[in-house]
This record gives structure tokens, sequence and C-alpha cells, in this order.
């Protein structure tokens, strides 16, 4: 049996963590149930290894389960690539801005090969730095980089006009056209 303070740290950690993981769980799956799914499969790991994960970084712990745990889902299904798999379309509600804008990003997200969609939401929507998205999704910071680097020019050619305002030889170079 546990400890109550084990539990309640842990469930401490579930609720601050929950919408999160569930956010980048349905980036990655492109559906609410999957993406359930996989939180609560990564939380029942957590929960086994929390001895070793509670005093250190849960989240990252947690977060790599889910991202894992969507790489065996898909792999145990037989299915090529999770691209394209059904990515749920919102449902209109008050606030159709926003819903519009979420549902052209999960379309946008759907064009993308596995790993570059992981490496798109753990760094850009999670907010990781490079080096915390190479250790989640134990790859090298290189690779991290590379695929980013891929993933944003399929995007920009998928959907220029959502790539922003057109880089200049100044902005890439870091200083003044010469």
């Amino acid at each position: 049996m546990r400890a109550p303070a084990l539990d309640e740290a842990f469930t401490d950690f579930v609720r601050a963590s929950t919408s999160s993981l569930t956010r980048t769980a349905w980036l990655l799956t492109g559906d609410h149930a999957l993406a359930q799914d996989l939180v609560q499969n990564a939380y029942a790991k957590t929960l086994r290894a929390w001895d070793r994960v509670g005093g250190g970084d849960p989240l990252a712990y947690t977060r790599r389960a889910v991202v894992t745990g969507n790489i065996d889902r898909w792999r145990r299904s037989g299915a090529e690539s999770p691209v394209g798999l059904g990515f749920e379309r919102a449902t209109p509600d008050a606030f159709e801005d926003r819903v519009a804008d979420r549902d052209r990003v999960t379309r946008m997200l759907a064009t993308l090969t596995p790993t570059q969609r992981r490496v798109i939401v753990l760094r850009y929507y999670e907010d990781l730095t490079e080096a915390q998205t190479a250790e989640a999704l134990g790859m090298t910071l290189g690779a991290v980089k590379a695929a980013a680097h891929r993933a944003l020019a399929a995007l920009r050619s998928h959907y220029p006009d959502a790539a922003g305002p057109a880089r200049t030889p100044t902005d890439t170079q870091g200083g003044a056209q010469r």
C-alpha cells in the first residue's frame, strides 16, 4: 500500500498536468478518446515509477510515455502511417474563429510525418527547448533540428499563407546584407 503523502503528490501532479498532456496527445492522434487513453496509460506508467520520477521531472517522464504510447499504438494497428487517420473536426460553438484555427492546425499537422508531428507538437505547442524535445523523444539534438526544419518547410509549402512574413537574407544571416 502506498503512503498517503505519495498518493497526494501524484494526485496533485495529475490535476496540474492533465490538460497539457491531453492537448499533446490530441495533437498527436487527432482523436479525443485515443488521447485520453494515451494519457491514462501514461499516468499508470508514471505511478508505477513514481518513486523514481516523483522527485525529479514527472511531467517529462509522463509526456514521453504519451509520445511512445502513441508510437506503439499505431505500430500495433498495422497502419503504414498515422498521418490522416481522421483528425476529428471540431464542432462550431461560440468561439468560431478559435475553432476554425484549431481545425486548421490539426489539418496542417496531419500532413506531416509522425516524427515531424511529434517534434512540432513538443517544440512549439508544448514550448519545449530543442534539447528537452530531443530528450523527450529519445532523439539527438541534430535529428530534432532537422525534423523541425523539414516540418516547417513542408508546412510552408502546403500552407504559404500561414507561413507569416517572408524571410529576407538579413533575417537568416543575422546581419546586414553586403
